[in-house]
């Protein structure tokens, strides 16, 4: 029997149509003794789902990503479990992570400007993806081309494909980007704040393409916008300095959040049906860096019920409505918390 690092049993059970296809099991980065940047990421997702994992910068998202990609900075070591179709992708060793790259997982990074290499067509860096990863025959990879351009709704593909990066619009490089990543036939897509540099327009454009490409991979949605995750996402996990404290569906945790955090969060929102009146709501502080973070609720220096209890860390329990978690003391709505909860010391 296989056990995760928490002891929980990671065999996939009999009838395997139930097993997710990510799960991700207490992942944690670290830059040396006291300078955790992740402490214990844990989620699941089945074919077809969007999570979103949401805060602000500093909180551990990105880094989560590139721990599934094997693509950590220098000096950041990654422990744990991360299976995408019973495949480990924590400690894989480099020359197995390349293969896996594009055919597993794959990721769409916040800035197609300078992911896209500058000197090659677009169409020739998606069919390089393909003969990478066994696609076509040579003589048919260009078609391909066209036929993934088309599919993430670039206009006259075929001219398109001919195009340098800098000669389309930043709507149409992060389409390029999605051709990309879907190029190999992933697994997992992770995209990583895929519309912060787009209008309005050209993000919703981008959001129900996602939403529509990519229903036979798992997708996580990396974002410190939660006005995005209605749009795009199933589910939620709210990170912050590197710790998860909240996750959910999107219903529940948009409509009733626990975590004074993930309040604040939604809180910073415009909302055009009720435009505010004054200035929007602001969370004061900052994330503590590494090095700064001690032992409690991270979140403890900025949160308005924060009392003498939260220089412990709280348990990420369950909450009895809708079948979420929170870590804190003193939740939003601690109605809602389970007995085990409420009695923990």
């Amino acid at each position: 029997m296989t056990t995760d690092p928490g002891g929980e049993d990671m065999t996939a059970p009999t009838g395997a149509a139930e097993a997710p296809l990510l799960s991700v099991r207490d992942l944690r980065v670290s830059f040396g003794p006291g300078r955790d940047a992740v402490t214990g990421l844990t989620l699941s997702a089945g074919r077809g789902e969007v999570v979103a994992i949401v805060g602000e910068s500093g909180c551990g998202k990105t880094l989560s990503a590139l721990a599934l990609t094997g693509l950590l900075p220098s000096g950041a070591k990654a422990s744990g479990s991360a299976r995408i179709g019973g495949t480990e992708l924590i400690g894989a060793p480099e020359r197995k992570m390349r293969r896996l790259r594009g055919s597993k997982v794959s990721m769409i990074f916040q800035d197609a400007s300078t992911a896209l290499n500058p000197l090659m067509s677009v169409g020739a860096q998606i069919e390089e993806v393909l003969a990478i990863h066994g696609g076509p025959p040579r003589k048919e990879r260009h078609a391909r081309a066209i036929e993934l351009l088309t599919s993430v709704g670039v206009p006259d593909p075929a001219a398109r494909a001919r195009s340098l990066p800098y000669q389309l619009s930043g709507g149409m490089r992060q389409r390029v980007m999605v051709a990309i990543a879907l190029a190999g036939a992933p697994d997992l897509v992770i995209a990583d704040e895929p519309t912060t540099a787009l209008d309005v327009t050209v993000q919703a454009q981008v959001l129900a393409l996602l939403r529509e490409v990519t229903r036979s991979s798992v997708v996580l949605f990396i974002t410190h916008d939660m006005g995005v995750v209605a749009e795009v996402a199933d589910r939620v996990v709210v990170m912050y300095a590197g710790a998860v404290v909240e996750s959910g569906t999107v219903e529940d945790v948009l409509a009733r959040p626990h975590h004074p955090y993930t309040a604040a969060l939604l809180a910073s929102v415009p909302d055009p049906d009720r435009p505010a009146e004054g200035e929007l709501p602001t969370i004061p502080g900052r994330v503590p860096p590494l090095g700064e973070r001690g032992t409690g609720c991270p979140f403890r220096d900025r949160c308005p019920r924060s009392t003498d209890q939260c220089a412990q860390m709280p348990p990420l329990a369950p909450i009895t409505e809708g079948g979420g978690q929170v870590a804190c003391w003193h939740p939003e709505h601690a109605d809602a918390m389970s007995d085990e909860v409420k009695t923990t010391p």
